[in-house]
C-alpha cells in the first residue's frame, strides 16, 4: 500500500499542493485527473522522490520517503510526462543503463532487459538511437524503464502521449495486466481512457483533492439532473410547448431537426426520472405527438468530471432554442401563442 498523507508543495508564496492525502491499494489502478495546472505532476513527482515536499508524509510499501529515499524509491517504476530518454543512446543500451541504475543483478539484466523489451513490443527498435524513434516508440521506451526490477509501485504521468490508436489499446492493456502485482497510480486526459483502465479515480483542482472514489459511486453521486432524449414527429411548437408544460421537466436545453418535420429535444428532469419520463409521454401522445425515441443519457466520468472543476456551461432557454431553428411550420398556433407569452412578459 502506498499512503499519502497531508502532502503539500509551495512555490514561493504560491500553493500548488494543498495539504492533500489519499492511499493506493495493494493490485489497484488508480486514476489521477486533474486539468492543466491542477498539481496533478507536481504531486506524482512529489510521490515519485523527485521533488522535495513542502510538507507532508509519502510511505511507499512501509517505507517513509524521506527518511529511507532509497529502499522506498527501489520499490517504484517511474514514466514521468517527457520520457527520461537518452537521445544519442541505442535502445538497448539505455535500458541496460537504467537496470544499472536500479542495481538490477548483472546475471539477471538481460532477461530482465528482453522481458520489459517483449512486454512493450520495442525488440525490433533495440538497436537504434532514441532520437530516431517516433514520438511513440520514445514513449514505449521511457515506459519500459519504468518496469525495468518489477517494482511494486508504477507511477504513470500520461503514458500513451502520442501512441497511434493501436498502441494505446496495447499499452491499456498492458496496464491492465499489472493490476495483478502492481499498485499503480495512472494521470490521463483522456477520460474514457482512465474509465476502462481504473478502479478508483481522485479528482483534483488547483492543488485541491475535489472527489476520491470509484468511478460508479462518482457517476452516481455527481450525475446531477437527468437528461432525456426525445425525438418526435409532429409540429415542433407543439412538443416544444408540451414538453415545456409537464410536471417534472425543468428545462429543453436543445433542439435538433432531424428532418422536416422530426425533432430531437434533450430535455433537463428534475425530481423522479422514471415518473417525469411516463408523465412525459403521456402528455404527447393526448397531443397527437408521434414518440420516434427516447432514452436518458448516461451519466459518465466526462459529467462528473466538467461539473466538479466549474466548466459547465448553462444551457439557452426555450425561446432562445425556437428561435435558432427558424419560423414554425404553417397552422402551428400553440408555438405562436407560446411566443407570444414570453414576449408579453
Amino acid at each position: 500500500m502506498i499512503t499519502i498523507e497531508n502532502l503539500t508543495k509551495f512555490y514561493g508564496s504560491n500553493r500548488a499542493v494543498n495539504n492533500i492525502s489519499f492511499t493506493i491499494n495493494d493490485n489497484e489502478i488508480l486514476g489521477f485527473l486533474g486539468p492543466n495546472g491542477a498539481g496533478k505532476s507536481t504531486t506524482m513527482n512529489m510521490i515519485a522522490g523527485y521533488l522535495p515536499m513542502s510538507g507532508g508524509n509519502v510511505t511507499i510499501c512501509g517505507t517513509d520517503i524521506t527518511r529511507d529515499p532509497v529502499k522506498a524509491k527501489s520499490n517504484i517504476g517511474y514514466l514521468p510526462e517527457i520520457p527520461p530518454v537518452y537521445p544519442d543512446m541505442r535502445v538497448k543500451e539505455y535500458l541496460a543503463f537504467c537496470a544499472g541504475l536500479k542495481k538490477i543483478p548483472a546475471g539477471k539484466r538481460r532477461d530482465e532487459i528482453s522481458r520489459v523489451m517483449d512486454l512493450l513490443k520495442i525488440t525490433d527498435v533495440k538497436n537504434k538511437l532514441i532520437k530516431n524513434l517516433s514520438k511513440g516508440y520514445k514513449q514505449r521506451v521511457g515506459f519500459a524503464q519504468a518496469l525495468l526490477g518489477d517494482p511494486k509501485f508504477l507511477i504513470l504521468d500520461e503514458p500513451t502521449v502520442g501512441l497511434d490508436p493501436n498502441q494505446v489499446i496495447e499499452v491499456r492493456n498492458i496496464i491492465k495486466s499489472l493490476k495483478k502485482g502492481h499498485s499503480v497510480i495512472f494521470s490521463s486526459h483522456i477520460l474514457s481512457e482512465v474509465q476502462a483502465v481504473c478502479d478508483r479515480v481522485v479528482i483534483i483542482n488547483k492543488g485541491d483533492i475535489k472527489a476520491m472514489d470509484t468511478i460508479a459511486n462518482l457517476e452516481k453521486n455527481y450525475a446531477g439532473d437527468t437528461v432525456l432524449h426525445v425525438t418526435v414527429k409532429g409540429a415542433k411548437g407543439t412538443a416544444a410547448s408540451v414538453i415545456e408544460l409537464t410536471d417534472g421537466v425543468k428545462e429543453i436545453s436543445a433542439i435538433t431537426a432531424v428532418s422536416d418535420d422530426t425533432f430531437e429535444f434533450t430535455v433537463v428532469l428534475s425530481g423522479d426520472a422514471d415518473e417525469t419520463r411516463t408523465r412525459l409521454m403521456s402528455e404527447l401522445i393526448k397531443n397527437n405527438i408521434q414518440i420516434s425515441e427516447i432514452y436518458a443519457e448516461k451519466p459518465d466520468l466526462e459529467n462528473v468530471f466538467s461539473q466538479l472543476i466549474g466548466q459547465s456551461t448553462k444551457p439557452n432557454g426555450l425561446k432562445e432554442l425556437l428561435d435558432e431553428m427558424g419560423p414554425a411550420p404553417e397552422g402551428d398556433f400553440i408555438a405562436d401563442t407560446f411566443t407570444e407569452k414570453e414576449e408579453d412578459k
